[in-house]
């Protein structure tokens, strides 16, 4: 497997997800700074949480316009494939790789606690195709702008078409299941081929019991899985 993950001024879980994806298979993926033009020969990119340039514009928003951009959605025109996490599915939204947006939580606060979704039926994807539909998996979230958003139609879409890959859902957590307002109660999507993935809560905190899940780990290694078969 060749991975690479992108790091942009501002993110904060690109090592935490090189540990994680170190601890899954064994070897250090490597760190892309974001002023980078291109990409060398990968399976996936991984885009990881944080606070890209500080989300000084609008989440993501910068950071879609970096250099390294280019070479991400070439690799994704390819047929390569993307995860974004928390700030790196709000720069999916942002590049166009994924409909939709996500704005400010509907509490219009600051969530960061553990929350339980839902594994959906979806396309063929290798994201999800290691997973369950109907599996629950607990894991952190830690976001202002969660809250995903699309038009009726597009809602209908992406329900129809398979590409909605996880839901917020009752479970072990504390609090309400749906932690933002998202429609849908949408916590992750993917793209129409599979390819592509964006979701609010971090897997790459969840990679272990004393890390109060090892539900994260499950879902990266399945995502590893499916795309070295």
């Amino acid at each position: 497997m060749r991975l690479a993950i992108l790091v942009f001024p501002g993110s904060n879980c690109d090592r935490d997800m090189m540990v994680a994806i170190e601890k899954i298979t064994g070897r250090r993926p490597s760190l892309v700074w974001h002023k980078e033009s291109n990409l060398d020969p990968i399976d996936l990119a991984i885009i990881p949480g944080g606070f890209s340039f500080g989300d000084y514009l609008r989440c993501g928003a910068l950071a879609a316009r970096s250099p390294i951009i280019n070479a991400v959605l070439d690799h994704a025109a390819r047929g390569g494939a993307v995860m974004g996490i928390c700030n790196g599915f709000q720069i999916l939204l942002e590049t166009g790789l994924l409909p939709g947006v996500l704005v400010q939580n509907a509490g219009l606060k600051y969530v960061c606690r553990d929350i339980t979704m839902e594994v959906c039926e979806t396309v063929v994807s290798p994201f999800t195709k290691n997973l369950e539909a109907g599996a629950r998996l607990t894991m952190p979230i830690a976001h202002n702008d969660g809250n995903y958003f699309a038009g009726e139609e597009e809602l209908a879409r992406l329900n129809d078409n398979g590409q909605v890959a996880f839901r917020y859902a009752d479970g072990p957590a504390h609090g309400l299941a749906n932690p933002n307002g998202s429609a849908l109660d949408i916590a992750g999507i993917i793209s129409t081929n599979g390819r592509v993935m964006g979701m609010m809560p971090h897997p790459e905190r969840a990679i272990s019991p004393e890390l109060g899940s090892s539900d994260g780990a499950t879902l990266l290694k399945g995502c590893l899985e499916a795309l070295a078969s």
